[in-house]
């Protein structure tokens, strides 16, 4: 493909937290980002449940593509399980349903009893979360409102459904769901089979780079673009685009941390790992684009944090972390992997009980508090791609930490001394950075070579790189009081 001058590309970016529409200008040599518009993602209490206002999502979605101004093609990329139905006549049915809703506890064993977690493992290599998407199906069969559904749009999907009113289920997403066979790269129809899940309910699978179809007109009138304005296929799965956006050189023998949220540690394949070792070490194996694979672990993150700071009345968060950094290392930590975290509420109280249960001081106020948090998230890292690395047969030498947490300072330079390794920090907006390149490489801006794209963000977004201070003998120490 010959590669044309220039474009403008609107990256469409969900997260768990809040949402954003980031133009990026692209042409050889050229990768420019500017928000067009920020908006909050805050899930709502219901007496049902806990519920995404997705409605409110998709206003912001359209306020950001009117701030955005002329484009050449939007992409939509979001957070992972969550889905909408919709009935016969393409009405959304209910608000989709929170993955730190209740409904899934005690429903994977019921999953397991009739495919059993090693099968079900071997089959699609997926982790166990309690909310990935075949155990929200598990709880909620019986319902009227899956009963009256006809189609399940993933969260991407769905706001990409009412752009253009055309239906698909991008891969990289599906992946997610315990759904897919990470070999095969299409259904895993033995798992739906055997679990009840009709497949039926999803549109056709889509790759990363595909046409999804042309923004409505009234879509059109409503930005007040001028059309036709083309939608293409991302890696709609937040971390898919993120990892397709980390700056590693060619041939650079990299581990990464997609930081939000959630933290997601692991490393790049070219295929699975489905070993019954890997499965008991709780890894995933998740699609990325050119036919890679997100060989990671899902690791609580800066949830942590949030909730904490929301629990706190929003104090500034810079004035705490100097004050976190000024306390002693490893004090106190926890298991930043633990699902005890998952649920909203009580977060510093949690933390405090988890350091007394394992005979630890608790932690004295907010400083203590994210201190302790910040510790135990670097060595969750530092366990994660150090297994990581055993499980694959696949050494690295450097660490590339992307999103919202490369901006965190201290936390880069702990989980290079929990590493022992190099750690790359930023670009931040890694998704919509990936979301904007694949748009870029779909219509002929860039060239297709997966490490080009990478090699263009190394050198247009500002990095920061960590040395390792000491040995990892404290780490290790510590680490032992959780295991």
């Amino acid at each position: 493909m010959t590669a044309r001058p220039g474009g403008a590309f609107a990256a469409v970016d969900l997260g768990a937290s809040s949402g954003r529409v980031i133009v990026g200008r692209v042409a050889p040599g050229t990768l420019r980002l500017t928000e067009a518009h920020r908006f909050r993602n805050r899930p709502v209490r219901v007496a049902e449940g806990l519920r995404w206002d997705v409605l409110g999502l998709y206003a912001g979605v359209v306020d950001g593509l009117r701030a955005a101004g002329r484009v050449d093609s939007v992409g939509v990329d979001s957070w992972a399980v969550d889905y909408g139905l919709l009935d016969a006549d393409g009405a959304l049915l209910g608000n989709p349903v929170h993955y730190r809703d209740a409904r899934t506890e005690g429903v994977a064993e019921q999953v397991w009893a009739t495919v059993p977690a090693a099968e079900l493992y071997a089959a699609t290599g997926i982790q166990y979360v309690p909310f990935n998407t075949l155990y929200q199906l598990a709880a909620a069969r019986g319902t009227r409102q899956l009963a009256a559904a006809e189609r399940l749009l993933l969260i991407p999907d769905l706001i990409t459904y009412w752009l253009t009113g055309e239906e698909g289920t991008e891969l990289t997403n599906a992946s997610t769901t315990q759904l897919i066979d990470p070999r095969t790269r299409d259904w895993a129809h033995g798992v739906a089979s055997r679990t009840g899940v009709d497949l039926g309910l999803f549109p056709p699978l889509r790759q990363p780079g595909e046409p999804a179809g042309l923004l409505l007109p009234r879509v059109l009138a409503e930005t007040g673009l001028d059309g036709p304005v083309a939608v293409t296929t991302v890696a709609s799965h937040d971390t898919a685009s993120a990892v397709a956006a980390v700056p590693a050189a060619a041939g650079e023998r990299f581990a990464y941390i997609c930081t939000g949220t959630w933290s997601l540690a692991g490393l790049e394949l070219d295929a699975p790992v489905l070993t019954e070792a890997s499965r008991a070490a709780n890894f995933t194996n998740e699609l990325g684009i050119d036919g890679t694979v997100r060989y990671l672990r899902n690791i609580m993150g800066l949830w942590l944090l949030q909730e904490c700071l929301r629990e706190w009345g929003e104090p500034e968060l810079a004035p705490l972390l100097r004050d976190a950094a000024d306390l002693p290392a490893l004090r106190s930590v926890v298991d930043a992997g633990d699902p005890a975290f998952l649920a909203p509420g009580r977060m510093p109280e949690r933390i405090a009980e988890a350091c007394r249960a394992s005979g630890q001081p608790v932690p004295d106020g907010p400083a203590a508090t994210t201190r302790c948090i910040l510790d135990s998230l670097a060595l969750a890292h530092r366990r994660a791609i150090e297994e990581a690395q055993t499980l694959a047969g696949h050494p690295v030498d450097v660490v590339h930490i992307v999103g919202g947490g490369a901006r965190n300072a201290l936390l880069c330079q702990l989980t290079a001394d929990a590493c022992g390794l190099p750690v790359v920090a930023g670009p931040a907006e890694a998704a919509a950075l990936g979301n904007v390149l694949v748009q870029a490489r779909a219509h002929g801006t860039l060239a297709p070579d997966r490490s080009a794209l990478r090699e263009l963000v190394a050198r247009t977004q500002e990095v920061r790189r960590h040395e390792p201070r000491g040995d990892t003998a404290d780490w290790r120490e510590a680490e032992s009081r959780i295991t």
